[in-house]
């Protein structure tokens, strides 16, 4: 397995598209500017569950988290874990922050940004689970590389995520469903997809949050699909 260190090339030119949408609203700015440098991820240096909740405990990593209710009801369900999300959209974090403070939650921590740039920061085999919900599809081939689900990334998760720890993937487009599929196979020695009939992964299993946009793309008709791939020991 190829090992990753602070400033990897893997990190450059990952974020496509726009960081910011319609502008905040004034509370939302000031959850920004208060409550976002209270629970926000150190710019610099290793990202250990002790540096960030002063003790050891099963870490939670979220890439691109959306608007964050995952990764709330996910950190309001296990209040002893300790919860990790980026997401470049600062609409976005804005909004998970409203989560964060309704809620009362104090497991959870943020980075807006690359989430690759914070990944590789956490030692390997640190994660009990990484989530990647939805992501963006770039359904055109030529922009495949751009997809997260790629050898380099699907490395560096298998690298921070320990044996018997899960990936958790959904999506709603089958052209990224298959991508995922082939690659993931090529990666059968470090994952191991917990599916035994299509039923496994045609409807979310037992504990499994669903997203705004997951909730969305049923309504609308499309089918999301939800991958389930186990750390394994090799």
């Amino acid at each position: 397995m190829t090992a990753f260190k602070p400033g990897d090339p893997l990190t450059l030119n990952r974020l496509y598209g726009r960081s910011t949408g319609h502008k905040l609203r004034q509370g939302q700015q000031e959850l920004v500017e208060r409550l976002l440098p209270q629970i926000e991820v150190p710019a610099e240096g290793e990202i250990t569950a002790a540096r960030l909740f002063g003790e050891d405990r099963p870490l939670h990593f979220e890439i691109g988290f959306g608007s964050g209710e995952h990764l709330a009801s996910r950190a309001d369900m296990l209040p002893d874990h300790g919860f990790i999300g980026a997401e470049p959209f600062l609409n976005g974090v804005a909004t998970a922050l409203g989560h964060i403070r309704d809620q009362h939650l104090t497991n959870v921590r943020l980075w807006r940004g690359d989430a690759l740039d914070v990944l590789q920061r956490i030692p390997d085999g640190a994660l009990s689970f990484l989530y990647l919900l939805h992501p963006d599809p770039w359904p055109k081939a030529r922009h495949a590389k751009r997809r997260m689900v790629n050898d380099r990334p699907v490395d560096l998760f298998a690298a921070k995520v320990r044996p018997g720890g899960e990936f958790r993937l959904a999506t709603d487009d089958p052209t990224y469903l298959n991508w995922s599929l082939m690659v993931m196979q090529r990666h059968a020695g470090a994952f191991e997809w917990l599916a035994e009939s299509p039923r496994d992964f045609l409807e979310p299993p037992g504990g499994w949050i669903e997203t705004r946009y997951g909730a969305k793309s049923r309504r609308e008709g499309r089918r999301p699909y939800y991958l389930r791939f186990r750390r394994t020991a090799g």
